[in-house]
């Protein structure tokens, strides 16, 4: 009679370990996000900048959701990889992954303007309120040879697009690590 209370016993055991083993697998194939905020004056309005990516990804590389909001529609942004140096606004974020992707092939970044986004491969309008929601594809290793965390430091950022590309106002930094 022992047996039988041992055995099932047993049994319950090794379901709980696989589904332990299960739930963990979930939770490490999904990555957390992170929030960055920036609060700056252009003219004399003042934006609420949010952006919102995940921390971590895939160093092999993978495609990832990144949302923003409070941004000016008046002004475009491109959203990617990128090299940062110092806070949001001091430097340009540089080399960028895929470079400057004009036919949309790599899918390293999204270019969000209401002057023509939408109208090109990767480019999209803002929402109300200056939102976005894109896809960007994230790997470690930039086209330069640099390594995400090894040789330099990368985040998902915004930056101003082409139209004032000199201007660090709409920096924004989500910082990102690969495994």
């Amino acid at each position: 009679m022992r047996a039988v209370p041992s055995a099932r016993t047993a049994a319950r055991a090794g379901l709980a370990v696989a589904a332990s083993a299960a739930l963990t697998l979930g939770l490490a194939s999904s990555a957390s996000a992170a929030t960055a905020t920036r609060t700056i004056t252009d003219g004399s309005t003042t934006y609420n900048l949010s952006l919102t990516g995940p921390d971590s990804a895939s160093a092999a590389g993978q495609v990832v959701t990144v949302t923003g909001s409070g941004f000016n529609p008046a002004q475009g942004v491109y959203v990617g990889l990128c090299v940062v140096s110092g806070a949001p606004g001091a430097a340009k974020p540089t080399p960028c992954l895929g470079g400057q992707d004009e036919s949309g092939t790599t899918g390293a970044s999204h270019w969000v303007s209401n002057l023509g986004g939408g109208t090109l491969p990767n480019s999209s309008a803002f929402g109300a309120g200056g939102t976005f929601s894109v896809q960007i594809f994230v790997k470690a290793e930039l086209d330069n040879g640099q390594i995400c965390g090894e040789d330099v430091t990368c985040a998902i950022v915004t930056r101003a697009d082409h139209t004032d590309t000199n201007d660090r106002k709409y920096d924004v930094h989500v910082p990102v690590t690969f495994q």
